[in-house]
């Protein structure tokens, strides 16, 4: 309570000197909300200094107006047909004149809502941020899903929020709760609705799909109405707070196994909204039997797309390359994934099974592929090695051909030109080459040694080709040098040794 002088002074200075409420609360030292006090106390409305003459007024009556038909009109049109009436004030002025007697929608109360026992599920994405993993950036969703009686609640962290992870999702759910509620509600995400007008939906065909599978009755909210489905936005924003807020993990495995672990903990432990004098674990065991059986075989949810092949033997799915057999090559095959393993179906075989990376730019192999394919290529490096030896040394040609009507190995022969021709040039050994076959003396040891004189004739040193074994070992070993004192006891000291002295 304050003084009456003080109550005198507070509507001076608000009536004589027009001070605003926050200046006179503030020079007082008074709370704004006692300065509003007094002065509604006095039959002033509070928040509102008295009133100056301003351009506007004039065109208050044709803002009313017109607000009275348009409710909806936006501010920025309604200052254009202000201005062409003849206003000449700020835009700004303005605005905020229109937002004092634009109608107020009036506030609408809300029932609540109570249901039966494995009657109603409710479903939502939360969007969590980013994940990095390796060289990719993952968007982090979570499936959350609560049972509106017993409020028991699913959560499972995805890499995205398609439609095979949606379904995902559910047979997770209804594996979690043992049963499945006779109905849904769902936000109107694409998901679930495709297109609506009013009452007139446009379901998903695949959510359709599942519905009739597990048996329950998918329905959408209204729109803009997210109160209908308030539990699943409530356990949501639990989830941030209780769960996710400060949280640590090594991977999205992790922070799946601790949200299992928080589900099946903290979250079943809470106190029941129906009914605070239980836990939800345990409305949730009075609910779990009204729900609707499980099927015996679960729903398949695994991603399914074409994709073409191309000249390499690696299919291109989802930022990464995954191998196939070298055979399967330009043809379309299709990509059969789960959040586990990719699997490659050619017509109705499966050629290849790899686990999933959910790295970027990655190729993930099967060594086998790449042995065979290998085994292929090694008769086609032979091929191409010839080609070379042919167009820069011509007269080797002649000499593989004697070689070959002899009965040599053309392959041994081929490597060991190559050899030559990487310590020769090219000319040196095409020259050496039909020298040889001058001589009557076709084979490499002719070659050989007519490359090594000419190059002595030039008083060349010979190349020096250092080639250690191909032995693993040999990176491993480490020589110390031998301690040459140990060789001082071999020699024995004689006096009578004319060597010594």
């Amino acid at each position: 309570m304050i003084s009456p002088e003080r109550e005198a002074e507070i509507l001076r200075l608000f009536h004589a000197e027009k001070w605003p409420i926050g200046t006179i609360a503030a020079q007082l030292g008074h709370h704004h909300s006692t300065v509003r006090r007094v002065l509604g106390q006095a039959g002033i409305a509070a928040g509102q200094s008295m009133a100056r003459p301003s351009i506007v007024d004039a065109y208050v009556p044709f803002i009313r107006e017109t607000l009275a038909k348009y409710p909806r009109l936006r501010a920025s049109r309604l200052y254009a047909m202000a201005r062409e009436r003849g206003f000449q004030g700020s835009a700004d002025h303005f605005r905020h004149v229109v937002s004092r007697f634009r109608p107020k929608p009036p506030a609408e109360a809300y029932l609540r809502v109570r249901t039966l026992p494995g009657e109603q599920g409710q479903v939502d994405w939360a969007h969590f941020g980013k994940l990095a993993v390796g060289n990719a950036v993952r968007p982090l969703w979570a499936f959350v899903m609560v049972l509106s009686y017993s409020r028991m609640l699913f959560l499972r962290f995805y890499f995205g929020s398609a439609m095979p992870v949606f379904l995902h999702g559910h047979v997770s759910a209804f594996a979690y709760f043992g049963g499945v509620p006779r109905v849904l509600l769902y936000d109107n995400l694409k998901s679930a609705v495709l297109e609506r007008a009013g009452d007139a939906i446009r379901f998903n065909p695949a959510l359709l799909e599942f519905s009739a599978y597990y048996r329950f009755l998918p329905k959408p909210v209204a729109p803009a109405r997210g109160n209908e489905k308030g539990r699943v936005e409530r356990a949501i924003r639990y989830v941030r707070d209780a769960f996710f807020a400060a949280r640590s993990f090594s991977s999205i495995d992790d922070l799946n196994q601790q949200a299992r672990a928080w589900c099946d903990g903290d979250a079943a432990s809470r106190r029941c909204q129906e009914d605070h004098k239980r836990l939800v674990r345990e409305v949730f065991a009075e609910e779990q039997s009204r729900l609707i059986a499980l099927p015996g075989d679960e729903f398949p949810t695994d991603e399914r797309i074409p994709v073409e092949i191309g000249k390499t033997p690696y299919a291109r799915f989802d930022l990464n390359d995954y191998s196939l057999p070298h055979d399967r090559v330009r043809r379309t095959v299709t990509v059969v994934a789960s959040l586990e393993t990719v699997r490659i179906i050619d017509s109705h075989d499966v050629v290849a099974t790899h686990p999933r990376s959910w790295d970027r730019a990655q190729q993930i192999e099967n060594p086998e592929h790449i042995k065979r394919l290998e085994a292929i290529k090694r008769k086609g490096r032979e091929h191409r090695t010839l080609d070379r030896l042919h167009h820069v040394a011509p007269h080797s040609r002649k000499l593989l051909q004697i070689a070959a009507e002899r009965g040599g190995n053309i392959g041994s022969y081929t490597q060991r030109l190559n050899q030559l021709l990487e310590r020769f040039s090219a000319r040196e050994l095409d020259d050496a080459i039909a020298a040889a076959l001058v001589r009557n003396t076709p084979h490499l040891g002719a070659v050989r040694q007519l490359l090594d004189k000419a190059r002595a004739d030039r008083h060349e040193l010979p190349p020096v080709r250092l080639a250690l074994p191909n032995d693993p070992r040999l990176d491993r070993l480490v020589v110390r040098p031998h301690s040459l004192a140990t060789y001082d006891s071999l020699r024995k000291e004689n006096p009578d040794d004319p060597a010594q002295d």
